[in-house]
């Protein structure tokens, strides 16, 4: 299958209950420093809390968590938050966050097409900015986003609770 082939071929829809699952693994296959087997994962993408979080989630209407299909199989997934604000007139921004796709794919486009996917989604809703953080350890992500069209404008910080 061509890459063009694999953009064309992924479908995107908004995460079930029955996702959650193969989202935790994704997520957790994701990590910037992977210290844990695939069973491992796996088995920690079966703890109730992921479920309890999908269910918030999926409550708020400033969330949307997306997965990516290839084939029937989810091979993706993101989220997608609307952020209301006062700067810049009231600009709505996006953010996307947990930007994954499973570690066999990388490099087939697929990640393109759900960003694209859920840049068109934040346009329909009126935002006017979409922003994302990427760990620093991520480069390959990195270069990704700036491929297509992100750019590296703000220096992040984040304060653990």
């Amino acid at each position: 299958m061509t890459e063009a082939a694999d953009l064309a071929a992924v479908t995107m829809r908004e995460a079930r209950r029955e996702d959650v699952a193969r989202i935790a693994t994704l997520i957790m296959l994701g990590a910037a420093a992977q210290t844990r087997t695939l069973a491992e994962i796996e088995e920690e993408a079966q703890n109730p809390a992921y479920l309890a979080a999908f269910a918030e989630v999926d409550a708020s209407p400033y969330n949307t968590l997306f997965v990516a299909e290839l084939d029937g199989k989810v091979v993706g997934t993101l989220q997608l938050t609307l952020i209301p604000g006062l700067a810049y007139r009231g600009r709505k921004r996006a953010k996307l966050e947990s930007v994954h796709v499973h570690p066999d794919l990388r490099g087939r486009r697929v990640g393109e097409a759900m960003v694209a996917h859920a840049v068109d989604v934040a346009r329909q809703k009126g935002a006017g900015l979409v922003e994302l953080t990427s760990d620093k350890a991520r480069e390959a992500a990195h270069r990704f986003y700036r491929r297509i069209g992100f750019s590296q404008s703000h220096e992040g910080f984040k304060l653990a609770l």
